[in-house]
Parts: C-alpha cells; structure tokens; sequence
C-alpha cells in the first residue's frame, strides 16, 4: 500500500489522523490512526530490597485501577532513555543505576501510531517521593513485589507482561 494523503481530523489530548491510501489493485481506501506519542515503559528492580516496583493507577481506557509497570511519554526532543529516568524518578522516585533496553514495540499497529521502548531497570536508592506530577493529574500508588509475585501476578496489559516475561527468560 501507499499512503496518499494526510489529514488531521481531531487535535485534542490525543490526535487522530485520516489517512487515504492506494492498495496494490489501485483501490483508494481511507483510514483513522490514533496518534498519542511515544512512549517508554520499564520494569524495574531495587536490587537493595531485592524486590519489583510496579505502579498501580487509574487508567482511562479500561476505566479501572491496573497494575503495571511504569510507563509515560516522551516528552518532544527527549531521547527514550533520557525519558525513562525522567518517568522512573516522577512516578517511583527512583534513580537508574542500569538500564537495559528490551524491545521498541507497536502496542496496536492495526490502529495506533504508537511505539513504547520497554527497558528493565535496576535501582538502588530512592531520591523523590514518587507517586507521579500533580500537574499531570497523576496519582500512582507504588507496589513493591516479589518475583514470585511478579510472575503469578495476571498481567492484563501487554508491555507489563512482556516484560515480566522477559525477566523470565534472563534474570
């Protein structure tokens, strides 16, 4: 396929586009894409507690509190890296002291421009409160777990749970 056109069609927290496209038989055909950003996610692990540090928070698309692991946007001119400390420090607290990335994934190619880059990290000291900026409307309850809780844990989002399976397979 080739996309032909592009048009914004809403420009509010999020922004959808419209995209017209040509198939291989000449057929134009129009879709939306959902274009929040680009995010960054980690897992990460204290290693002086020697526990996991997930956060739990009120999320708008399934409408429940979820348990995951920490995640945010990367703010325009911020390399992933640079935004995954900046994320860890706001929601956890933490400062990085390794940092490895996992994978750089679609979450929903189907429908959504999005990446998220999925890192695990260690930590090893807590600097700030945590809980995530005020200004953001964020309110983040930090969870420190086991790894046998870790994995027995029903992942219900898929970056929390490819990392958990990650650690799996390498730690």
């Amino acid at each position: 396929m080739e996309i032909t056109q592009r048009r914004r069609v809403f420009d509010g927290h999020f922004k959808v586009i419209e995209l017209t496209a040509t198939t291989p038989q000449g057929e134009a055909i129009t879709r939306e894409r959902f274009e929040p950003g680009q995010a960054v996610a980690a897992l990460v692990f204290d290693t002086s507690k020697q526990q996991y540090i997930v956060t739990k928070q009120f999320r708008i698309g399934p409408e429940i509190n979820l348990l995951e692991i920490a995640a945010g946007m990367i703010d325009k001119d911020e390399s992933p890296e640079t935004a995954v400390r900046r994320e860890l420090h706001e929601e956890l607290g933490c400062e990085v002291d390794a940092l490895t990335e996992i994978v750089k994934m679609w979450p929903s190619p189907g429908t959504s421009g999005e990446t998220i880059t999925v890192y695990y990290a260690e930590v090893s000291r807590q600097t700030g409160a945590g809980g995530g900026l005020a200004a953001e409307h964020e309110h983040i309850e930090i969870i420190l777990l086991t790894r046998a809780q870790l994995i027995a844990e029903p992942w219900q989002d898929a970056k929390s749970l490819l990392a958990v399976q990650w650690v799996q397979l390498h730690k």
